[in-house]
């Protein structure tokens, strides 16, 4: 054989060796970490969307249940009520999850929602015909179970973000994020606000009766 038949065929078979062991070789440096981290984030955000549209889907159900007990209530069924036409206006997509205002502005607005609903929590004690409501239970029962699903979903979230965010600043993933994933951005962990840490005091009790007036003095 001779030498350039052999330097040719020593040739193809290198370039079938890197073909081979480039891939494995990204791999095990890192190369698909950061965009494997950030679609798990992502996946997070889209069950955090669908369990605040589930508590949403609840609320004109709720109301509707409670005005037939407790219409005089007004001010409790509308300001629920605004506060969830505020959450679905809302921008809630993927985009605002590296908008540290967007996701400011999401939370605010959920977060309206959290604390107008806070009344119907005590209400059944101060309407008796509402607490007996089966209706009104069950939808009190899945509000409830909506809560939960909805702290586990931000919870989940928050974790996989802390670790997409903890990729893009340490050794190899950094090296990707200012290379082929320059524009792969930090994403915005989803935090409570104060306000949100505890329910308003709600009173429903009856205004008293006004005071009878004076009688003139007699002559």
């Amino acid at each position: 054989m001779n030498s350039s038949l052999f330097s040719s065929i020593r040739r193809r078979w290198l370039a079938i060796a890197v073909a081979l062991v480039a891939p494995l070789a990204f791999s095990a440096c890192g190369v698909n970490t950061i965009p494997t981290k950030e679609e798990a984030a992502k996946a997070q955000w889209a069950e955090v969307q669908n369990q605040y549209q589930r508590r949403a889907d609840l609320i004109p159900n709720l109301v509707a249940t409670v005005k037939g007990y407790a219409a005089q209530e007004s001010s409790v069924l509308i300001g629920v009520t605004e506060a969830r036409a505020g959450a679905l206006r809302a921008k809630s997509d993927a985009s605002i999850t590296t908008d540290p205002e967007a996701m400011a502005r999401y939370q605010s607005a959920q977060n309206n929602v959290t604390m107008a609903l806070s009344p119907f929590r005590v209400m059944q004690e101060a309407y008796p015909d509402l607490k007996s409501n089966q209706n009104f239970l069950a939808l009190q029962s899945q509000l409830e179970g909506t809560e939960n699903r909805i702290a586990i979903a931000r919870r989940d979230y928050n974790a996989a973000v802390q670790d997409f965010n903890t990729t893009l600043r340490t050794f190899p993933g950094v090296l990707w994020a200012k290379t082929a994933y320059a524009s792969s951005k930090p994403m915005v962990l989803f935090s409570a606000t104060e306000t949100a840490q505890s329910a308003p005091s709600v009173s429903f009790d009856q205004p008293a009766p006004p005071a009878p007036a004076a009688l003139p003095p007699s002559k």
